[in-house]
C-alpha cells in the first residue's frame, strides 16, 4: 500500500534525483510574495510545520508561482558565478535552493492528496506543465550540468565526505537521467513529451478521485446489507445523507479492486453490484473514464525512454532501483508465481467445495472470494473476523500498539499536540521525541475515508529532514479506513492494524533521518528499498509484547485471550495464495505496461490489459488483480511506474531481516538501534545492496518470504509461521515521485 515517504518535491527542490519534465515558459513577475502569503516566510510553529489555520486555498497557486522564480534566480546565480565550481558553490548551493517552494508544495500536495476541494484541483491541473517546465528547466540547463559535469569528473580528487561524494554522484547521474547530455533539438522533445506527461498524470488523478466518488453503490433496501455491522450501516447511511440521500445507503469504494464488505455482505447480488461498481469504475465511457489517457501515458513514456537510450520505461525506471533492471525483476516475480498459482488453486477448490456444502449451486467468482473465505477461516480456524475488532480501538491500536512498539524498539515517545493547526478537524498530531527528551519530529495522522480524499494509505513529509537547511522532520500518515457513525466506538481490522503498522514503518524511516543533504534524507530511496521499512514494521503487530499492550476489549478492558491470539497466528498464512497473488499480478501487469517499445505504439488498454494478465499464470479469473489499470493510482500518478514490484521485492527483504531479529533475541532495544543506525537512518547515502548486506550478513533470500506465505519453492504447502502477518500493500511515500503533481507519498 504503501506510497511513497519522501516527497516529490523535495527531489524537485534539490534536484539531486531529477524527475521529468519541460524549458520554462515565462516565469512569474516576482520572485516575492506579500507578507500576507502564510508560506511568505518559513513557518514559526515548531519544527516549521505548515500553518495551516492560516492557509487558504487560494494561497497555494501564488506561493508557488513565486517560489518556482525564486529557484530558478538561485540556480541562476549558481550558473553565472564566475568563480570555478566548488562542491559548496554549485552542489551544496543546489541543495540549498527552493526553500519557498519546498515548504509550498510539501503542504499543497499533502492536501491535495488528502482534502481536496475544487481550487486545488484547479491549482493542480494548471500548474502541473509548469512545474515540468520549471523542473526541465534545471535539468537541462547546460551551464548548470556543466559546472556539475566538472566536479564528477575531479570527485576523486575532492577530498569530499561520503555523504557528499554520494550527493555529486546522484546529482550528475540525475541530470544525465533527466536528459542533460542530449542535444537541443532532443531537449525540446523530451520537454514536450515531459509537460504532456505532468498534464496527463494529473487528468488521470482527477478522473480517478471523481469515477470512485461517481462509482459508489447506492443500496436502498437495508435488507441487502444483512451481514454489515451495525456501525458499518450506520456509516453507509451518514454517506448517503452526505450526498442528500436520506434513507439509502451508500457503500463508498476504497482504491483496491475488493472491497472490505465483500467479506461479511450476506446478500450475493449485492456482492456483485459492489464489485462491479469497483471493477468498472474509471471505464465506463463517460468523463472520468482514465483508459485513454493511461495509454497515452505509456506510450509517451516509450517514447521518452527511447529518446534517452533506454530500450523501455521499464529498463529507464529500474537502472538506479535495487534491482537495476527489468530481468532482475521479472525473475524474482516469476520465482514466485509457480508457488502462488498452486496456491490459488488449492484456495479456489476450498471455496467451491464451502460453496456447495452451504447449499450454493454457482461457480466461484470474485465477489465470492472474501465471502466464503472467511467462513473457510472460522471453520478451519474458528476465527471470526467480527470476534476480533472489539479488541482493536484504533486510538488504542496507535498508542499502545504502534508507539509503544517504538518505544520498545528505539526508545521513542509520543505526545499529543492541541495547539498545531490541522488540514481537516479528524487530524490529530503527536510531537515525537528520543529517551533522552531530545525532539525528533512532529506527525500527523489522518486516517478516516473522505470523498475527496485520494483511496489507500500512504506516508509523507510535510518538512524534510535536513542538517544543511536545520530542519527536521515533519510527516504524516494517511489512511482510508471507514469512521464509525457518531457514538460508535472507532473499531478496525486486524489488517487495518496491519496497515497502521506499515505506513508507520515508513514513518519511522523518515523520523529517523540524519543527512546533511536533503536530496539523500530519509526515504529519498528507491522504490524496491523504501517499503522494506515498512513491511518490517509490520511484523511487530503480532509481537508477544505488543499484541496485548493494544489488543484489549473496548467495552471489557480485557486483554484479548491467548487462545484468539493464537488462532490469528495459525491463519497467519491462510489465504496467501489469493493476497499476496492480486498484488503479484497487479505488478506483472505493471511491467508489461512499461516493457512497452515505442514502436509497438498506443494500446487498447482493456485488451493490453487481458494479453497482460493472462501471461502471468496467475488465476486472475477467481483472484483479480489487486488494482485494474483503469485506478492503477500506483503506476500513473503516484511515481510506481514499472516499480510496483517493490512491494513483494521489499517483503522478501523484510522476511530476511525479520529472520535476523528473530535469531539474534527478537523485540530488543539493542536489536532496534543496530536496525535504526544501520537502516532507518541512512537514507541514500549509500547503495541498497551493501546496506542490506551490512545489516543482514547476507543477500536477501526468496526461500523466508515463500516460508511467510505458508509455501515451498515448489509450491507445496508448509507448516503455517505462527509469525506471519497479513500481506500488506503499504500507499505510499521514498524515492520521489516522477514530479510534483505525482504527490510524492509512499504507501498502500
Amino acid at each position: 500500500m504503501r506510497l511513497l515517504a519522501a516527497t516529490a518535491l523535495m527531489t524537485l527542490m534539490s534536484t539531486t534525483a531529477i524527475a521529468q519534465t519541460t524549458p520554462a515558459p515565462a516565469a512569474p513577475a516576482s520572485t516575492t510574495l506579500p507578507a500576507s502569503n502564510p508560506f511568505a516566510q518559513p513557518s514559526t510553529l515548531p519544527l516549521q510545520a505548515p500553518p495551516f489555520d492560516r492557509i487558504k486555498s487560494s494561497d497555494y497557486a501564488p506561493a508557488l508561482l513565486a517560489g518556482m522564480a525564486q529557484q530558478r534566480a538561485e540556480i541562476n546565480a549558481i550558473t553565472r558565478a564566475r568563480s570555478a565550481p566548488t562542491f559548496e558553490n554549485t552542489i551544496a548551493a543546489m541543495e540549498r535552493s527552493g526553500r519557498l517552494l519546498e515548504r509550498a508544495s510539501m503542504a499543497f500536495y499533502g492536501v491535495v492528496g488528502a482534502n481536496t476541494d475544487d481550487t486545488l484541483q484547479k491549482t493542480q491541473a494548471d500548474l502541473a506543465p509548469k512545474f515540468a517546465a520549471h523542473q526541465d528547466a534545471i535539468n537541462l540547463d547546460p551551464a548548470l550540468f556543466a559546472r556539475v559535469k566538472t566536479l564528477y569528473d575531479q570527485r576523486r580528487s575532492l577530498r569530499l565526505d561520503p555523504e557528499q561524494l554520494q550527493v555529486l554522484t546522484l546529482t550528475y547521474e540525475g541530470m544525465v537521467r533527466a536528459g542533460a547530455q542530449l542535444s537541443a533539438a532532443d531537449k525540446q522533445t523530451l520537454s514536450q513529451y515531459n509537460s504532456q506527461l505532468s498534464t496527463l498524470e494529473t487528468a488521470f488523478q482527477q478522473k480517478l478521485l471523481a469515477a470512485a466518488k461517481a462509482g459508489a453503490l447506492v443500496v436502498d433496501d437495508k435488507a441487502k446489507l444483512a451481514g454489515l455491522s451495525d456501525a458499518e450501516i450506520a456509516a453507509a447511511a451518514d454517506a448517503a445523507k452526505a450526498r442528500g440521500m436520506d434513507g439509502k445507503y451508500v457503500l463508498t469504494l476504497q482504491n483496491t479492486t475488493q472491497q472490505p464488505e465483500l467479506a461479511t455482505m450476506k446478500d450475493r447480488a449485492t456482492r456483485e453490484a459492489l464489485f462491479n461498481a469497483s471493477w468498472n469504475r474509471a471505464s465506463k465511457g463517460d468523463a472520468n473514464d482514465t483508459r485513454d489517457t493511461i495509454s497515452q501515458i505509456a506510450l509517451l513514456r516509450a517514447q521518452k525512454a527511447k529518446l534517452l537510450g533506454f530500450p523501455t520505461w521499464a529498463d529507464y525506471v529500474l537502472q538506479d532501483q535495487m534491482a537495476k533492471n527489468p530481468k532482475t525483476a521479472l525473475g524474482f516475480m516469476q520465482q514466485l508465481g509457480t508457488p502462488v498459482a498452486a496456491e490459488q488453486r488449492r484456495e479456489a477448490a476450498e471455496l467451491q467445495a464451502q460453496i456447495k456444502a452451504t447449499g450454493g449451486n454457482f461457480q466461484l467468482k470474485p465477489w465470492d472470494w472474501d465471502f466464503y473465505s472467511e467462513q473457510v477461516r472460522k471453520a478451519k480456524y474458528d476465527l471470526n473476523q467480527d470476534e476480533l475488532k472489539p479488541y482493536f480501538e484504533i486510538n488504542k491500536v496507535l498508542t499502545d500498539g504502534v508507539f509503544y512498539a517504538a518505544n520498545q524498539l528505539y526508545g521513542l515517545n509520543f505526545k499529543r499536540r492541541t495547539d498545531i493547526p490541522v488540514y481537516q478537524p479528524d487530524v490529530t498530531v503527536y510531537e515525537v521525541t528520543e529517551e533522552n527528551g531530545t525532539v525528533v519530529g512532529l506527525m500527523y495522522f489522518d486516517y478516516w475515508k473522505r470523498d475527496n480524499k485520494n483511496g489507500g494509505a500512504w506516508m509523507s513529509n510535510f518538512v524534510n529532514q535536513s542538517r544543511l537547511n536545520g530542519t527536521k522532520p515533519v510527516i504524516y500518515n494517511v489512511g482510508n479506513f471507514t469512521k464509525p457513525a457518531a457514538g460508535q466506538p472507532a473499531l478496525v481490522s486486524f489488517d487495518d492494524v496491519v496497515t497502521m503498522f506499515h505506513e508507520f514503518g515508513h514513518a519511522l524511516h523518515g523520523l529517523f533521518a540524519n543527512q546533511t543533504y536533503p536530496s539523500v534524507s530519509g526515504t529519498n530511496t528507491a522504490r524496491d528499498f523504501v517499503e522494506f521499512p515498512s513491511q518490517f514494521n509490520e511484523h511487530w503487530a503480532l509481537d508477544p509484547k505488543v499484541l496485548p499492550h493494544y489488543a484489549v476489549n473496548y467495552k471489557t478492558g480485557a486483554v484479548i485471550p491467548q487462545a484468539l491470539v493464537d488462532k490469528i497466528k495459525r491463519a497467519g498464512t491462510f489465504n496467501s495464495g489469493y493476497s499476496f497473488g492480486e498484488a503479484l499480478a497487479a505488478a506483472e501487469m505493471d511491467m508489461s505496461w512499461h516493457s512497452l517499445t515505442a514502436a509497438q505504439g498506443k494500446q487498447n488498454a482493456d485488451q493490453f490489459e487481458a494479453k497482460a494478465l493472462a501471461a502471468t499464470g496467475l488465476d486472475v479469473a477467481d483472484v483479480p488483480p489487486r488494482y485494474r489499470s483503469p485506478y492503477f493510482l500506483h503506476i500513473w500518478g503516484n511515481g510506481y511506474s514499472a516499480g510496483y514490484y517493490a512491494y513483494s521485492w521489499t517483503k522478501m527483504l523484510s522476511a530476511n531481516a525479520f529472520n535476523w531479529f528473530e535469531q539474534h533475541g527478537g523485540m530488543t532495544r539493542a536489536n532496534g538501534q543496530r536496525f535504526r543506525d544501520m537502516i532507518l537512518s541512512k537514507g541514500h547515502t549509500m547503495d541498497y545492496a551493501p546496506m542490506f548486506r551490512a545489516f543482514n550478513g547476507a543477500d536477501p533470500q526468496v526461500a523466508p518470504l515463500l516460508a511467510d506465505l505458508g509455501l515451498n519453492a515448489d509450491g507445496s504447502r508448509i507448516a503455517p509461521s505462527t509469525g506471519a502477518t497479513p500481506n500488506s500493500d503499504g500507499p505510499v511515500p521514498t524515492t520521489p515521485a516522477p514530479r510534483p503533481a505525482a504527490p510524492g507519498k509512499i504507501g498502500k
